[in-house]
């Protein structure tokens, strides 16, 4: 029994590994907008807009009836939203500031269906150990920072930073898996389809 694939407005292959993960066929729409953030909007409601925004213009893009999945994800620290590095230095201010403390990351999950759009957040809080400056810029060296919210990858080399981790992981990587399969369930998706199945 076969069933369309869903499209994914991101460009992010840990989000496609995810969706694998749980047996979703999809095709990978990559979408550039605005990101901009809104006068006094709050962390949350910034990354729930931007992805149902993605979701949004991804379906004006591309048009048709097939099931659309776009995510945002954000570090949050006393407030601060920190997005992907500018440069060595922004990196090496980001993970500084994360060093010894603790701090939020929000993912946000927006499934465009039937002329609705859906979504959810996912909250999840990370423990990192102390990092010195030269460690840091260490780990930029290794190119894995540059693209990543915060300047790391939790499932990369930047796992060696983290004490621990409450909430859900593969929301800390980009795609929470238990609100994306709940949101695809509504729109009419069933999960196991084939591709992350054994």
């Amino acid at each position: 029994m076969g069933y369309a694939p869903i499209v994914l407005a991101s460009r992010s292959p840990r989000r496609s590994q995810l969706l694998a993960q749980i047996g979703i066929p999809h095709e990978v729409l990559a979408v550039d907008f605005d990101e901009a953030r809104l006068h006094g909007e709050a962390p949350r409601q910034f990354v729930e807009r931007l992805a149902r925004d993605k979701a949004q213009h991804a379906r004006a893009a591309c048009g048709g009836t097939t099931p659309l999945l776009a995510a945002d994800t954000i570090v949050v620290l006393d407030g601060e939203i920190f997005g992907k590095p500018r440069d060595e230095a922004d990196a090496v201010a980001m993970l500084r500031a994360l060093s010894g403390r603790s701090h939020e990351v929000m993912t946000a999950v927006a499934v465009c269906a039937g002329g609705t759009v859906r979504s959810a957040v996912s909250v999840s809080r990370v423990r990192f150990r102390e990092i010195g400056e030269a460690e840091c810029r260490a780990y930029w060296a290794t190119g894995e920072p540059a693209d990543k919210a915060g300047a790391y990858a939790v499932q990369g080399l930047g796992a060696v930073f983290i004490e621990r981790i409450e909430g859900s992981y593969s929301g800390v990587m980009g795609l929470p898996l238990f609100e994306t399969a709940q949101l695809l369930r509504g729109a009419g998706v069933p999960w196991w389809q084939g591709e992350g199945r054994r």
